[in-house]
């Protein structure tokens, strides 16, 4: 990092397919596409679409457990975290194709994090 979390603003990443209500869920193979997440959308407003639904049962009951937002925003109140970005990210981390991670889905991320001008960012695998 060149420069101190303090100092930093923080980003997520999570593979658990996650998204809002009202946006639209992932499909169950290869989805490749990604979700923009508001930092402060409500913990009730999580859903969870995946091609391993049985993994998601805790998720259901506890969303922090692989999107912590709430953790994150009580670290930035601390002053442990500089700033949090405007958003956080899902995709389904369930995507059998090497090759469309590598062309699709890196990609597309690398250019919302940059987007977002974010320093570092937790990845919240599933």
């Amino acid at each position: 990092m060149t420069k101190p979390l303090a100092a930093s603003r923080l980003g997520m990443i999570s593979t658990a397919g996650t998204y809002v209500t009202g946006q639209i869920a992932y499909y169950y193979k290869d989805d490749t596409s990604i979700r923009k997440i508001p930092a402060d959308t409500p913990t009730q407003d999580l859903r969870f679409s995946h091609i391993t639904e049985n993994y998601l049962v805790e998720a259901r009951q506890d969303p922090a457990t692989v999107f912590p937002s709430d953790a994150l925003a009580s670290l930035q109140s601390e002053g442990i975290i500089g700033e949090l970005a405007t958003d956080y990210f899902s995709c389904m981390g369930g995507i059998y194709s090497q090759r469309r991670v590598r062309e699709d889905l890196i990609p597309r991320f690398r250019q919302a994090i940059e987007d977002a001008a974010i320093d570092c960012l937790l990845l919240v695998p599933l």
